[in-house]
């Protein structure tokens, strides 16, 4: 069983052992498990009922949750992350409390102001939850195998295609080889058949994860590349195979869905990168484009 000392690092370790015993949970405990990964400051925070029904199971599969990682019963599990929570974490929460409100009491009569500052603070709240759980040393070994390696591959469809796009932008500012897996034509496959051991691939999914992107990860990783994940969670198809998988949780408001943090995050990647590459700053103007 995790830890249950104080602070961030038994609550990591429980996830990691959710992680490492995810394949073996009912499909039950299954959706307990990534609810809990995904929301860690809910559960110290909810009672077990608000838990069942973010869930969609019975407070009794909560129950079989907790006692199948050793816990006496749900709130001796909660207790661990009660005791990881801090301020810091709040604004996610204020925020989600704060749109539940506004939708229960009508959200029609919101203006279109109203409506984009709502947006705005979920984005907000998405970049502080992503700035305290930043796991460093993945993120360290994401930045040092694209440093190490020659060439880097781009995978992503439909929403996150925005963020793919943007890191072959920013990527080509360096001296290395650069892949976007653009699918032009249905032909994911066939660019994949370029990808050579020592490669690394950079693929960005969330639940319910696009085929197309699982499709390309598994081909490169067949031909020898190592995978940086970009994803929701460690018990993702991407994650299980990345050798490095960097987690965030972008708000959903109103039904949609931001790219804020995944954006940034990328975004942070590359500047990393830069900085470990010592690039040198090159100013774009009118005659350096002629």
């Amino acid at each position: 069983m995790a830890s249950k000392g104080n602070g961030k690092t038994s609550v990591d370790q429980f996830i990691a052992r959710i992680s490492t015993e995810y394949d073996s949970l009912s499909k039950q405990l299954k959706v307990i498990a990534k609810y809990v990964e995904q929301h860690r400051d809910h559960v110290g925070l909810d009672g077990i009922q608000q838990l069942a029904t973010h869930c969609q199971v019975q407070p009794s599969a909560v129950v079989r949750f907790a006692k199948h990682f050793g816990f006496s019963g749900f709130s001796e599990m909660q207790a661990v992350f009660r005791e990881g929570l801090t301020r810091q974490l709040a604004p996610s929460r204020n925020y989600r409390t704060r749109i539940r409100d506004i939708i229960e009491s009508g959200s029609g009569s919101l203006s279109s102001v109203e409506i984009a500052r709502e947006f705005l603070a979920g984005s907000q709240a998405g970049m502080h939850e992503l700035e305290a759980n930043l796991d460093a040393a993945t993120f360290k070994k994401a930045v040092d195998m694209l440093r190490e390696t020659d060439c880097i591959w781009i995978a992503a469809s439909r929403r996150s295609f925005p963020v793919a796009v943007y890191l072959d932008y920013a990527f080509q500012h360096t001296d290395k080889r650069v892949c976007l897996m653009s699918g032009l034509g249905s032909m994911h496959q066939g660019q994949m058949r370029s990808v050579r051991k020592g490669d690394v691939m950079v693929a960005i999914s969330f639940a319910p994860y696009a085929e197309e992107t699982l499709a390309a990860v598994d081909l490169a990783v067949e031909r020898g590349a190592r995978l940086i994940a970009i994803t929701d969670s460690r018990m993702s198809p991407l994650a299980k195979v990345a050798t490095a998988a960097l987690l965030v949780q972008d708000n959903s408001t109103f039904g949609f869905r931001a790219l804020t943090s995944t954006m940034g995050l990328a975004q942070s990647l590359f500047i990393a990168l830069a900085y470990a590459l010592e690039l040198p700053y090159r100013p774009t103007s009118p005659k350096a484009a002629a």
